[in-house]
């Protein structure tokens, strides 16, 4: 095992203000060390946990929606034991198949892969990998945890009112979420409202965490640490941050208004509609008005998933492939043109709901556009792992399937990208098809790649490497055996409950099944992450390092350049026990002549040439 010596070079005063020298030895009480901390580090624990919980329910549902897709004229007894009355003689009912479907997509875009994956990554590794105590403000970094806390808190006490969930679509369209009526939806009633509360909170946890993400890298950058020092891991936080900044005030003003409609009889979003023969009183109202409010933010939304997960492979490929990441300063400009692009490309999802053909032309342009510096990022990543010593590890792998189901989901985009062609797949299998492998399995795997690579960070402690091979492997496998299908059950209607009643879709009744169990298999193979996961927690093996003349260990299991290993084992408030470490170098200084690698932290020699 490798270990690094760690140069406590001076650092600016500036930083040290925030948590003096003695911070780190006062004595904390439980409320304020697990529950109330101001600690990144904790903070990041507690992001990560709550997102694992909700990878767990959201699984779940999926599940319990196959087995409805898989085998539609089946019962299952159990069902009923566990669902009550929305699975009557084992058979679940339609209106709750459709809150399932309702809440794992809102649930797994949201709760799991925007507050999971950001929250954990962009807590634990921006105060360490810029070089700063803390936060720019450890009290707003609680709060956004807390309201992130508080909006699960209430999507999870929806599935247990009367009429349960909402179940109009995780993209909570009008016209039939805007009535608050249970008689055209069951969950419509009080499971929306909750939806909107719950999502409401949602927004600002983000909100309050990415002003603070940005005003961190921003300002509070060690001596020496230049913006084209940082890891791509800062960069792909920061520009999501600033994505979010900017686009989810669009969905809380959409739902805010949403919620008028509902319960004051506004008409933001509804006009001349009908229920039993009668007309309501709604005029002048656009359904669409609200699909472009939600779309402003539901399509960045797809890059605030993705882009941490992109900077984390960047991170993870490099170090593991013992090769300097291949185009620097090409995959920074490319995130700025993500961006930049994924805030006028929304329309694409839009293209059926009578939009004029020449601005249709116009995002479909932007978005075969964005394929263009996705596509250098892809490149890029095989240029760093080509001819490199690449170790197997399982965050390597985790890292090397991102980039292979980023391919394959990226291929599928270029496709429904064309609005001729978009307009015939449309809310068919090969959109859900696409969208599950680009944004969903593809940034699980850059999560679960981050996972793996810092849990010593997280813990002192390393996950079992057995049982990460066995869940890559499945996961991998299971993942394309579950969505690759999609793509050639042709002309498959998505949301339907069955398809029993169509002759013409029988041909697909042996695919469904063989998804369904693929599907089964996959979250088994969750659940040994999770076992994994908490299990090293406690009995992992723990990180072994050198004991240096200031009393703390410190280890660099990896061999990694970055600042963050060059901070104790032990997990102090502060991070440092002396002065912040200064920068000298960029952060991919692998292989270099015959050295492995070669710390932030170490000067650059005479006549040695910066990169930044």
């Amino acid at each position: 095992m490798q270990t690094s010596t760690v140069d406590h070079a001076h650092a600016d005063t500036h930083h040290d203000h925030v948590h003096g020298h003695e911070e780190h030895h006062h004595e904390e009480t439980f409320l304020t060390k697990y529950i109330f901390s101001q600690d990144h580090k904790m903070i990041s624990k507690q992001f990560l946990i709550t997102g694992i919980f909700w990878g767990i329910v959201g699984g779940l549902l999926s599940i319990l929606f196959r087995l409805q897709l898989g085998w539609p004229n089946e019962t299952f007894p159990f069902l009923e034991t566990f669902l009550g009355k929305w699975a009557e003689g084992g058979k679940i009912s339609s209106e709750f198949y459709y809150a399932m479907v309702t809440m794992h997509g809102t649930i797994l875009v949201f709760f799991v892969l925007t507050g999971g994956l950001s929250g954990t990554f962009a807590n634990l590794l921006i105060p360490y990998q810029v070089g700063t105590r803390d936060m720019a403000s450890p009290f707003i970094n609680m709060l956004s945890y807390w309201f992130f806390l508080g909006a699960s808190v209430v999507m999870l006490v929806s599935f247990f009112i009367q009429t349960g969930p909402a179940s109009g679509g995780w993209t909570a369209y009008p016209p039939i979420n805007g009535l608050r009526d249970t008689g055209v939806n069951l969950g419509s009633g009080l499971g929306f409202d909750l939806w909107i509360l719950g999502m409401t909170l949602f927004i600002c946890s983000s909100l309050l965490g990415g002003l603070n993400y940005i005003a961190t890298v921003l300002n509070q950058r060690t001596k020496g640490m230049s913006m084209f020092k940082m890891p791509l891991t800062m960069w792909a936080l920061m520009f999501t941050a600033v994505i979010g900044v900017l686009s989810f005030p669009a969905l809380l003003a959409g739902c805010v208004l949403l919620e008028f409609d509902r319960l004051l009889d506004t008409s933001f979003y509804l006009n001349n509609i009908i229920i039993n023969g009668q007309l309501l009183g709604y005029k002048g109202g656009s359904p669409i008005l609200f699909q472009h409010l939600f779309w402003f933010l539901g399509h960045p939304e797809v890059y605030i998933i993705i882009l941490p997960a992109m900077g984390i492979v960047s991170e993870v490929l490099s170090i593991h492939s013992r090769k300097p990441i291949f185009g620097y300063k090409a995959m920074v400009f490319s995130i700025l043109a993500i961006l930049v692009l994924s805030f006028i490309v929304w329309a694409h999802h839009m293209f059926v709901t009578g939009l004029n053909p020449n601005l249709g032309a116009v995002f479909t342009l932007f978005t075969l556009l964005i394929a263009i510096p996705s596509a250098i990022k892809v490149f890029n990543w095989i240029g760093t792992v080509w001819r490199g010593k690449v170790r197997l590890s399982s965050a390597a792998l985790f890292a090397i399937g991102f980039v292979s189901m980023f391919i394959t989901g990226g291929l599928t985009g270029i496709i429904l990208g064309n609005s001729a062609i978009d307009i015939q797949l449309h809310d068919t299998m090969f959109v859900v098809a696409h969208f599950h492998i680009v944004m969903g399995v593809a940034a699980f795997f850059g999560m679960f790649a981050g996972v793996y690579h810092w849990f010593p960070r997280l813990y002192g402690r390393f996950m079992n490497e057995t049982l990460g091979q066995i869940h890559f492997y499945v996961t991998l496998i299971g993942s394309y055996c579950i969505f690759f299908p999609m793509h050639f059950m042709t002309g498959l209607p998505r949301r339907y409950y069955t398809y029993a009643q169509f002759e013409t879709f029988n041909n697909f009744n042996f695919l469904a099944e063989f998804i369904s169990m693929a599907a089964i298999v996959v979250f088994v193979g969750q659940l040994v992450f999770v076992v994994n996961f908490f299990y090293s927690i406690f009995k992992g093996s723990k990180v072994k390092g050198e004991k240096a003349a200031d009393g703390h260990e410190y280890a660099n299991p990896w061999g990694a350049t970055t600042l963050e290993w060059t901070a104790p084992v032990e997990r102090l408030h502060g991070n440092w026990p002396g002065d912040i470490p200064a920068v000298h170098r960029w952060p991919y200084d692998y292989s270099v002549g015959d050295r492995d690698y070669i710390p932030q932290t170490e000067p650059l020699k005479p006549g040695e040439v910066s990169h930044d």
